[in-house]
């Protein structure tokens, strides 16, 4: 698979290329399967879930990871292992949305009690808000761009690395998408992400942009 590469003006002010963040989302679980919210309730992966994640291995071949996060949670924790990154760091505030109440319920239920539900304008009951989650996505977001000179760029005496990968979960992924692409987190919600998909996300010359999606 061919590497997405840094055009000639996709560089930091001190001349290095931009970083590229690639995103994996975990493997099938029994409750990403059959639609229930499913936040810091550590489950396994399916033997689907599991195979699903081998599989992702090949569409990041040959890209080199300075460095490799993951969620806490056991099914990131383990579609990283099965694609072939057993040492990935593991990140606390990497860990999917808290859906409070919604918890284990199947949101096609919640949605038929209330019709008018939609978690990126009514939020998680007792769980998280919208803004908490995307303060924890800043934070990754902020050490992928250390050195750059960006927005996001908390430390810039770091040294920029060029590609990094975060195994996580759909909602926080697509959140963290928002966020790199500098839209308000609510923009989460038009990004669609399926079950050990892989994205990319790096740069149109220094605009923030979407290389690859839902591959």
């Amino acid at each position: 698979m061919s590497q997405p590469g840094a055009a000639a003006a996709d560089l930091t002010p001190a001349g290095t290329p931009l970083p590229n963040l690639w995103l994996l989302r975990h493997g099938e679980t029994e409750w990403s399967r059959d639609g229930n919210y499913t936040g810091l309730t550590d489950l396994a992966l399916t033997p689907a879930g599991e195979q699903q994640a081998r599989d992702a291995a090949a569409r990041v071949a040959g890209v080199e990871f300075d460095l490799v996060f993951t969620s806490p949670l056991q099914r990131a924790r383990r579609t990283a292992e099965l694609a072939g990154f057993p040492d990935a760091e593991v990140l606390p505030y990497a860990h999917e949305w808290d859906y409070g109440d919604n918890e284990g319920r199947n949101s096609a239920l919640v949605r038929q009690e209330n019709p008018g539900y939609l978690i990126w304008k009514d939020g998680a009951p007792n769980g998280e808000t919208l803004a908490e989650v995307a303060a924890r996505a800043d934070r990754i977001i902020s050490r992928v761009q250390a050195g750059c000179g960006t927005p996001a760029d908390r430390d810039p005496e770091a040294t920029p690395v060029r590609n990094a990968l975060l195994v996580a979960h759909g909602h926080f992924l697509r959140i963290l998408t928002a966020r790199w692409l500098e839209f308000e987190p609510v923009e989460g919600r038009r990004f669609i992400l399926g079950t050990a998909a892989v994205c990319a996300l790096g740069w149109d010359k220094r605009t923030p942009a979407i290389l690859r999606w839902n591959i």
